[in-house]
């Protein structure tokens, strides 16, 4: 390994960083706004209903849910869908740490939380919608823009982050 590759290597390790810690603040943001949506079936009706809002669909898959045919199908389906009405994807390579961040978040904030609390929630698609208000000009949200043009750019269309154990 050159010296090159090295310096490029670490630089690609500290910007997925960013980019997660960013993803961690949108996350944050929209479980407190309630402009989130979860779960694969609720995505695709909301997608369905109004897809002119949602400005992010996280799709979140580990190596026992490569083999699940239904789940891929699904998301094929939600990431054409997203690539022809101009959504911006990213795929979470550690959904426990997703869940982490959705479940920890619901769990302290009791209005966010489901009625069917008994059954843990899908959290293998994730939306993120854009309130009607002037006040989502989160540079958080536009750093992730940002990163899911620069990967189209680069012929990434659907690009895989992980986020930051904590």
């Amino acid at each position: 390994m050159t010296l090159e590759e090295f310096s490029a290597g670490e630089q690609k390790t500290e910007r997925m960083d960013k980019v997660g810690d960013a993803l961690e603040e949108v996350l944050s943001k929209a479980l407190s706004q309630r402009t989130i949506t979860v779960g694969v079936y609720e995505a695709a009706k909301l997608l369905n209903v109004d897809p002119d809002n949602v400005v992010l669909c996280l799709l979140a898959a580990d190596e026992d849910d490569d083999r699940d045919v239904a789940l891929q199908i699904h998301f094929t389906l939600i990431q054409a869908f997203c690539c022809e009405n101009d959504i911006n994807i990213l795929r979470v390579s550690n959904p426990g740490r997703l869940a982490e961040l959705l479940l920890l978040e619901t769990e302290a904030n009791p209005a966010a939380a489901s009625e069917g609390a008994a059954q843990p929630p899908d959290l293998h698609c994730v939306l993120v919608t854009n309130p009607h208000s002037s006040q989502w000009k989160d540079p958080a949200l536009s750093q992730l823009i940002c990163f899911c043009r620069e990967s189209r750019y680069m012929d990434q269309w659907v690009p895989v982050i992980n986020l930051p154990e904590r």
